[in-house]
């Protein structure tokens, strides 16, 4: 690391430790995360930023943190399944419930649609972002760092891993695979049966009164005695996701307080050497909220600003947890949110990665997330051109939203080694700008 950013690493690093053990855990809505937003805000005034601050409501339960809701409808279907069968009637109400659970899981929970959040409870959360302009006011783009201040419940099944982690990991990764896929099992399992057995009673398919003259429906009733039994109990490993009490949450160091002191830091570097930034270029230091509640953050941000110039020719690297040395990557996809990130980041990053000599130990610079999502994905559906630059193991590691989420795990060189990239990526959207302006999002 070159000796001009050590004191800007070491910036980077105290902020980090500061969130994690100052703060501690910044649940989305919660009192912590409007304290760290608080305190990035005025890190960002001292060094002569302008700022601003956008309240939006958010609904943490309403998505991923609602997991453990899944578990607790799957006991109650479960159990209802034995006074439906002596009250048939109540099979339809089980249906309605069944239905109306896997709208909200497919909408929500797995693609962060806002449809069913105001059935739960609501909180407040905030966006903070500082602005650095050219000395002498005009810019032709913007370049948007950002990270998010929150930090996940406790995934208990991941923290169990903790014990494996000198020996072979994968000891206590399967049986957390085993376990959650059993009950999901057991949610689906429990669905089905209900759906199945309201289609029955309803009588409105010609096939439903032979099923109960088959030979087959006998059999059927008695592992009906069994069954809702099991399809309980297994749910108990999604009651079990995550924990909901803010004390053991994630203090999350790395996911994501790394993201945001290296979002600042890279302007505060900016601003002591102008002569290092690009020409014409703004950048803005972007704080987002609730990210862990379904980038409620990133979908309120450009949402308030749709139309605005400070989205249009606009840059943005989404900075989401760097502390693992051996797995810098660039995140180029969201599957699960159907959109793609922007090619022309995709392969600024590649180039830097090459040029500073930061390998991956699995040799693949750049991945996609199967699952979840990340802040590039409201960032590209606004015509932004946005990767994520990550630093993390993929695996299902115990540190990973969980209490264990410290910076003592890791060491400022790695903070240190995502600083530099996020320069050189920077030097290379300037270059781009020079020769091609801005070609729009590149899928």
């Amino acid at each position: 690391m070159r000796k001009e950013f050590s004191k800007y690493v070491k910036n980077a690093y105290d902020i980090v430790c500061h969130a994690a053990n100052g703060i501690g855990p910044r649940l989305p809505g919660g009192a912590n995360e409007k304290q760290f937003a608080d305190y990035m805000e005025e890190k960002m005034k001292g060094i002569g930023l302008k700022t601003r601050k956008e309240p939006f409501a958010v609904y943490p339960r309403a998505s991923i943190g609602g997991i453990p809701f899944i578990g607790w409808i799957s006991v109650g279907v479960s159990l209802m399944m034995y006074p439906a069968r002596l009250w048939p009637f109540l099979w339809f109400p089980i249906a309605f419930f069944v239905i109306l659970s896997w709208a909200w899981i497919i909408s929500s929970v797995f693609l962060y649609h806002t449809w069913f959040d105001r059935l739960f409870r609501q909180k407040k959360s905030q966006n903070v972002y500082g602005e650095l302009l050219p000395e002498d006011g005009k810019y032709d783009y913007t370049v948007i760092l950002s990270g998010h201040t929150d930090t996940s419940w406790n995934w208990k099944h991941s923290e169990r891993t903790y014990y494996n982690r000198k020996n072979n990991i994968w000891r206590g990764i399967i049986p957390i695979y085993i376990k959650v896929g059993f009950s999901a099992a057991c949610y689906i399992v429990a669905s089905v049966i209900s759906l199945f057995m309201t289609m029955l009673y309803s009588g409105f398919f010609s096939w439903c009164k032979p099923v109960f003259q088959s030979r087959f429906f006998y059999p059927f009733s008695l592992v009906m005695l069994v069954l809702p039994v099991i399809t309980a109990l297994g749910s108990v490993f999604l009651i079990q996701w995550n924990d909901p009490k803010e004390e053991v949450a994630s203090p999350g160091a790395m996911d994501d307080a790394t993201g945001v002191a290296l979002a600042y830091t890279v302007a505060e570097y900016y601003r002591d050497h102008p002569e290092k930034k690009p020409k014409n270029c703004r950048i803005v230091t972007l704080c987002t909220g609730s990210e862990e509640a379904g980038l409620r953050g990133s979908m309120a941000f450009a949402k308030e600003h749709r139309g605005e110039e400070i989205l249009q020719n606009a840059w943005n690297i989404n900075i989401d947890a760097i502390a693992d040395d051996g797995y810098f990557e660039v995140v180029i996809k969201d599957d699960w949110q159907f959109t793609r990130f922007d090619k022309d980041l995709e392969q600024m990053f590649k180039d830097t990665f090459k040029e500073l000599n930061i390998e991956n130990v699995k040799g693949r610079p750049a991945i996609h997330n199967p699952v979840g999502g990340c802040d590039s994905t409201p960032m590209t559906r606004a015509g932004i051109k946005s990767v994520t630059f990550a630093a993390q193991n993929p695996v299902l590691t115990y540190y990973y939203h969980t209490f264990r989420d410290r910076p003592e795990r890791f060491t400022p060189e790695t903070v240190g080694k995502g600083f530099e990239v996020i320069l050189g990526v920077i030097d290379k959207i300037g270059k781009f700008q020079e020769e091609h302006g801005y070609n729009g999002v590149n899928h």
